[in-house]
């Protein structure tokens, strides 16, 4: 996950990239990208999904306990590098509400992480407004287009999550 640069990727990703980060891109992308990226993770055994296909970023494969269920949740998120383990933005493609998986980790902090052949425990926490501006440097480099779901969520406040291995 080391050089993961936006200018980097190859034409075909930085055109997903660019274009899940606009408005017509995430109304398609944000009630179907996880259904795609649950075949792909289970045809690749839990190795790869959708977002990490087309865009060319290793997806963080992040299974929670449902805040209200209980019951396990696993979603598919770009990760950015943490001495911890890995951070996650929850930006939830710049909707007005925060992603279902940032509700579970804040009920139940405790999940499983998967990037590639690496599964391992981790504990949640939200970033510190110092640690989520670092957070958020990085990942713009990645993925530009946090830029544009940070104006989409108008009055939300993206926030973000290191997960540290247990």
């Amino acid at each position: 996950m080391s050089d993961l640069s936006f200018d980097h990727a190859n034409p075909f990703h930085r055109f997903m990239r660019s274009f899940a980060a606009t408005a017509v891109g995430g109304a398609i992308l944000r009630p179907t990208a996880h259904h795609l990226d649950r075949l792909i993770t289970k045809v690749t055994g839990g190795r790869s999904s959708f977002a990490a296909l087309a865009t060319g970023v290793p997806a963080v494969i992040l299974t929670t306990t449902g805040a209200k269920s209980g019951e396990p949740r696993t979603v598919a998120l770009y990760g950015i590098p943490h001495p911890d383990g890995v951070a996650l933005i929850a930006s939830n493609f710049g909707g007005a509400k925060h992603p279902a998986w940032y509700h579970n980790l804040r009920a139940h902090p405790e999940a499983t992480v998967s990037i590639g052949r690496d599964t391992w425990g981790a504990t949640a926490r939200l970033a510190s407004p110092r640690e989520r501006d670092e957070i958020w440097s990085k990942g713009l480099k990645m993925y530009p287009g946090w830029s544009k779901y940070e104006v989409r969520a108008g009055d939300r406040h993206i926030e973000a999550f290191i997960l540290r291995r247990t």
